[in-house]
């Protein structure tokens, strides 16, 4: 039985690698993202752009679309998330505002506003996205590893919240992502050691599968390249 999906941020590379994994097994796949519309299409899946998912009544409204169209949703990946380098004493403190609403409120949004439709299912699951380098930060990391660490700690505590439901929440925590962006902001790097999003997304697929039903609460480092 086809399962229903979303993927925040599933305009992205790494949100487009999620969201076709899931739609190659078979799932009903939606695509949400704050960009207006994505720059490539997914057969069959349900883009919804323009969304603010710190806007609680946004979000709220493109869940509603959501569980009109599939009929409820048994998984959430939160892809959705922002990067910015800058160190304490040169930098803003707008910085770490930025940061905290990008990937800790986008996540924590969404995820508050589905729990409803997910806890409905019989195999739910939460997958967030966390990050290496939010475990020890590096020089003009504070802010992005700050908002970062909120949301391995949101992952742990929902768990625990929810152990007595049929809902998983998990985190993968990845190190550098082999995007263009990073590849463009890092042209002298060893782009071998990165990790691919197909990689993330199999990852992924595991924690959603009937397979990891007894994995919870865990912070799953994603460290090797191809």
């Amino acid at each position: 039985m086809a399962r229903t999906v979303i993927v925040t941020g599933g305009f992205g590379v790494l949100g487009q690698a999620v969201a076709s994994h899931f739609a190659a097994a078979g799932d009903k796949v939606t695509r949400l993202d704050f960009a207006p519309e994505a720059k490539t299409t997914l057969a069959g899946a349900l883009d919804i752009g323009g969304v603010d998912l710190a806007d609680a009544d946004a979000t709220a409204a493109a869940l509603d679309k959501v569980v009109a169209a599939h009929g409820g949703i048994d998984i959430l990946v939160n892809v959705a998330g922002g990067f910015m380098w800058e160190t304490l004493e040169g930098g803003s403190i707008a910085t770490w505002t930025k940061m905290q609403a990008m990937n800790l409120l986008t996540a924590a949004t969404i995820t508050q506003l589905a729990l409803p439709e997910l806890k409905k299912s019989p195999a739910g699951r939460i997958v967030n996205m966390g990050a290496g380098g939010a475990v020890k930060a590096g020089m003009g990391m504070g802010a992005y590893a700050a908002s970062k660490a909120g949301v391995h700690r949101m992952t742990e505590a929902l768990a625990e919240e929810l152990a007595g439901s049929s809902v998983t929440v998990n985190a993968i925590l990845p190190s550098i992502i082999d995007t263009p962006t990073n590849r463009a902001d890092m042209p002298d790097a060893d782009f071998s050691t990165w990790v691919q999003p197909a990689a993330i997304a199999e990852v992924i697929g595991f924690l959603a599968s009937d397979s990891g039903r007894s994995v919870t609460g865990a912070l799953i480092p994603v460290t090797r390249g191809a």
